[in-house]
């Protein structure tokens, strides 16, 4: 089943820039994935952790070494927020400068996509009242306290919204982030 028009332009992205958390215990196919994927059509793709240039070790081992330091991020430069899963968001989510960030990027009506325990940072956020999401089911409650509506499906895509269940989803996942910035006449 197909769920979006596939977009095989290597430059349908073309100059829009990405912004995706790193920390300690990400889940690594879900950072590493659409970072790929976004690249691969024509994206800039910018990773954040609580200090530049420092090394964050992913659950199964595979490092990443962030680009710039969540502080003082300005979100105009960026089109879009992945929120990857792992422990790392249970962790972030405290941040007063993640939220911040995710909340400027929902209210401005950009891109905020999420994937598996990454649901986690857009709840802490405030920003999933009345929105149609997926998640993990290890965070659905906290999805559905939130003001979610939760739907068990590989990708739900609600306006500027992404949001997926687990590594298995990646493929409609980024399909569904690509559906949201792409240009409409791609």
């Amino acid at each position: 089943m197909t769920i979006f028009a596939e977009h095989t332009s290597p430059c349908v992205l073309k100059g829009q820039s990405f912004l995706c958390f790193v920390g300690d215990d990400y889940e690594d196919l879900e950072l590493w994935y659409p970072k790929h994927r976004l690249i691969e059509a024509g994206a800039t793709f910018v990773v954040a952790g609580q200090e530049s240039g420092r090394k964050y070790v992913g659950k199964n081992g595979y490092p990443c070494a962030s680009d710039i330091a969540i502080q003082g991020i300005d979100t105009s430069k960026f089109q879009g927020l992945i929120c990857a899963g792992g422990w790392m968001p249970d962790k972030l989510r405290r941040d007063p400068e993640v939220l911040r960030i995710t909340q400027e990027f929902a209210a401005a009506g950009k891109l905020v996509a999420a994937i598996c325990h990454g649901g986690w940072i857009p709840i802490s956020a405030k920003v999933y009242d009345g929105v149609k999401v997926t998640g993990s089911p290890g965070i659905k409650d906290d999805l559905i306290n939130a003001g979610a509506l939760f739907e068990d499906t590989s990708v739900v895509v609600d306006r500027h919204f992404v949001s997926s269940r687990k590594p298995d989803d990646l493929p409609d996942f980024c399909r569904g982030i690509i559906h949201v910035c792409a240009p409409k006449t791609c």
